[in-house]
């Protein structure tokens, strides 16, 4: 094999021990057994656990980014939501060991190097389209960041939970999320107040 060909091997092998076991329970040795190398193999080529994790995380991050912003084509903002809801959970179902590791505590990932990290940046883009949402509509713009994260977190939390139980359907799942999400936008109050605490 060349250096690259080595290298990509090494990163497909760790990618699957990572979604396996998780960063903790994966070892160099086992990487290296695995990819049919010895040790300083992989230690010359990443210079250890950390470094090749640290690949692996980013490669799958700019993957799902990838994915999310070219499922955005425009359109109804709902028709939006129903495009990012999609794209997620297409990407769950097409990459389960990505998003595995994606969701898993990272002892080594930088603060932009993390699955909330990534969640931030997608929440930004919807952030957006909210926003310009939101003017048209009378709401307050500023409160755009506080829906847009509450959005993407809610479709993420139940891909992770859908990608363990795998039902109802994908595309069932995505119409569930965004009936609530987009019944819900569409029905907020201007001034919302909590009933219990009046």
């Amino acid at each position: 094999m060349t250096g690259k060909e080595r290298r990509e091997q090494l990163l497909d092998v760790a990618r699957a021990l990572f979604a396996e076991k998780g960063f903790d329970a994966t070892s160099i040795e086992e990487i290296a057994h695995r990819a049919g190398v010895s040790k300083p193999v992989v230690y010359e080529h990443f210079g250890g656990k950390e470094g090749i994790y640290a690949v692996v995380v980013d490669r799958e991050m700019q993957y799902l980014m990838n994915h999310i912003v070219s499922a955005l084509s425009g359109g109804h903002p709902r028709e939006l939501l129903e495009q990012a809801a999609c794209a997620l959970l297409d990407y769950i179902e097409g990459s389960a060991d990505g998003f595995r590791i994606l969701v898993r505590d990272s002892p080594v990932a930088s603060a932009t190097g993390t699955f909330s990290s990534l969640l931030n940046d997608i929440a930004s883009q919807v952030e957006h389209i909210l926003g310009l949402h939101f003017a048209r509509q009378g709401y307050d713009r500023k409160l755009a960041a506080l829906y847009s994260q509450a959005l993407v977190g809610m479709v993420a939390l139940t891909g992770q939970w859908w990608l363990e139980v795998r039902k109802p359907k994908k595309d069932e799942v995505a119409a569930h999320l965004v009936n609530l999400a987009w019944l819900g936008l569409s029905h907020m109050e201007h001034k919302p107040r909590l009933r219990s605490r009046s």
